[in-house]
């Protein structure tokens, strides 16, 4: 009878080391992906594909595909350059 419940013991530890490794795992994974400073591509890609929205005429745009304009050290996106332009014209006056 003890050969058998020390089989269980072993078997109960052996998990739990197991699922102790695969936590151990993910956190050193996390750890050196925030360390290395990067986005990652899947990062980068949603970036471009992230709505924004033109402050004149109120219509979402790709980021992608918006005309961004860097003013007074923020940058602006719009959905076209005559938006741009009225937007620094109210800026302005």
């Amino acid at each position: 009878m003890a050969p058998r419940r020390y089989k269980g013991i072993v078997m109960y530890r052996l998990l739990i080391v197991i699922g102790l490794l695969v936590i151990l795992y993910f956190l050193v994974r996390s750890a050196i992906r925030e360390l290395s400073g990067g986005k990652g591509q899947a990062q980068v890609l949603t970036d471009k594909n992230q709505m924004v929205q033109d402050p004149v005429c109120r219509i979402y745009v790709t980021r992608g595909s918006a005309v961004a304009e860097s003013i007074g050290g923020q940058t602006y996106y719009f959905c076209s350059r005559d938006c741009a332009q009225t937007f620094q014209k109210q800026l302005s006056g």
